[in-house]
Parts: structure tokens; sequence; C-alpha cells
């Protein structure tokens, strides 16, 4: 991987993490106006994979399997929020959720990329010592 494309890789986890970690805050710690709508399990068990699991992503800590967990609650909150209410994401407002699913999926099959505590971690295993 070159540079620019380690850097670049790096910043989309990192932006949508933290794009991530909002919804999770509004709906666990009342940020953002809180929700709009009364909370149900499902949406705490949301609220702290996007709080939690966003913070980790962020981190660039054990970024594959959190963000195989993020991916798969983003297809559920497709498909469960967003597609009843029509077939296309524009129709039905889900875009972000779709593009949250296919990023984490993205990092969940090519790493965090260089600029993370994985790749720290992974680097000072694989170094000599002396």
């Amino acid at each position: 991987m070159s540079r620019l494309a380690g850097v670049t890789h790096s910043l989309l986890r990192i932006v949508a993490s933290l794009l991530f970690i909002c919804p999770g805050a509004m709906k666990l710690l009342g940020w953002f106006g809180g929700m709009p709508v009364p909370m149900t399990p499902l949406l705490y068990v949301a609220g702290v994979i996007e709080l939690v699991g966003g913070t980790l992503i962020l981190l660039g800590l054990f970024t594959r399997p959190v963000a195989f967990l993020a991916s798969g609650e983003m297809a559920f909150a497709y498909f469960m929020g967003h597609f009843p209410h029509g077939f296309w994401p524009i129709q039905n407002h889900g875009e972000p959720a779709v593009l949250f699913c296919f990023i984490y999926l993205f990092l969940w099959g090519n790493g965090p990329g260089p600029i993370s505590l994985d790749h720290l971690i992974a680097t000072r295993r694989a170094a000599p010592r002396t």
C-alpha cells in the first residue's frame, strides 16, 4: 500500500467512525437533542454498537471484528427501518445506513490502515526483540 493510500484508508476509518459515534451518543447519552422516538431494547443495542464500536474503530482497535458487527448492524437497520418505506435508498432515506454498511465491510476485509492501534500492535509484535 502506498503512503497516500494508507493515509486515506485510515482517514476513511476515522471520519466514518466519528460520524458513527454521533447516533450512538444521541441514543445513549441524549446528545444532539436525544432520540425523537422512545428507546426500545433494539435501539439500546444499536446505541452500544455505535458508541462503543465507533470508538474502537476510531482508535483502530479490534477493527476487523468490530467493523463486521457494525456492518451487520447497519444492514439490519436498513432492512428494518428503511426498506419498508421504499426499495431505493434515496426514497427511504437509507443512504447513510448503506454507506456505513459497506464502509465497515471494507474495513473488515482490509483492516484499519496504518494509522491505527491494530497496526501499531502488529508492528511491535513482528519487530525482533533485542
